[in-house]
């Protein structure tokens, strides 16, 4: 690696064009989060931020703007999915920037500022990410979670079983409200049982609405195609997205491993929609189902 100012202008150029994208995101970002806490922080980041780029810009002696696809495509992650997953998604990326900076040679005698200000960063982020929408992600995830495993149990065992999609639909169909509102009530009662500060009534709306939402998915195939093995096919790569995306959001949110999380609830959903396969068979058999 070349030496001071003979390093490379175009990493550093970069960095520069880096450092301006976070100012506006964070800056974005500070004007639609709540609570004055929480602007304030971002505020102050986003601020950091311009002062880094003028570092930078100190090197390379070139304004050089912003991404605009970064900074949209954060803002609407941060709106859609929360500002906590939003923002946990682009400190990953900061994480990366943090490497490389230690790696720069001495003469770039600002760096150690720019680092310290970085992991002053991520620990003022952990004092915000604590949103409605993670403080609810339990019942969320065991809405989400019964419903994957349960549903596609289901919809095997039915699909073997009664081998006719409409049935099939209807019958899943009835089955998945049921276990809504079972599960809405579970979490509703059980929240209000114990002293943890949390809404029985939005604990159950989560846990309910995320059951009735992954039900209407899986079960929507059936009125699409006549094939049931078909149907049941396009639920099971319905249900490996979900699981792939909503493990992914919990990961980042979280810091947790992606991987064994996925594979575990891959591992536990194949294992469920092949023992209820089965069961269908015989049932299907035990009973003389002809249709």
């Amino acid at each position: 690696m070349k030496k001071g100012r003979d390093f490379d202008m175009r990493e550093v150029a970069g960095f520069q064009k880096n450092e301006i994208t976070e100012h506006h995101i964070y800056k974005n970002l500070s004007g639609r989060i709540r609570g004055v806490k929480n602007r304030r922080i971002l505020s102050q980041i986003a601020d950091d931020e311009m002062r880094h780029y003028n570092i930078w810009q100190n090197y390379t002696r070139k304004d050089i703007g912003p991404s605009q696809i970064r900074v949209w495509f954060f803002t609407l992650v941060s709106m859609v999915f929360g500002f906590a997953f939003g923002i946990k998604l682009m400190e990953n990326g900061e994480k990366r920037a943090h490497y490389v900076y230690s790696r720069l040679p001495g003469s770039f005698k600002e760096i150690i500022g720019i680092i310290r200000d970085e992991e002053e960063h991520e620990q003022a982020l952990l004092t915000l990410l604590d949103e409605e929408r993670l403080q609810y992600r339990a019942f969320l995830m065991l809405g989400l979670n019964d419903a994957l495993v349960q549903l596609m149990g289901v919809l095997a065992g039915l699909t073997f079983a009664l081998q006719n999609t409409r049935f099939i639909a209807l019958t899943a169909s009835v089955t998945g409200i049921a276990a809504a509102l079972s599960m809405a009530a579970s979490s509703y009662l059980s929240t209000k049982s114990a002293p943890t500060g949390k809404s029985p009534l939005i604990a159950a709306l989560y846990t309910g609405i995320a059951y009735m939402l992954i039900a209407l998915l899986l079960i929507t195939p059936y009125l699409f195609f006549n094939n049931h093995s078909l149907s049941l096919g396009v639920s099971f790569v319905i249900a490996f997205t979900i699981i792939g995306f909503s493990n992914y959001y919990i990961s980042v949110a979280r810091d947790l491993s992606f991987k064994s999380r996925f594979l575990e609830m891959v591992g536990l959903s194949f294992t469920v929609v092949a023992l209820s396969s089965l069961a269908g068979y015989a049932i299907r058999f035990g009973f003389g189902v002809i249709m």
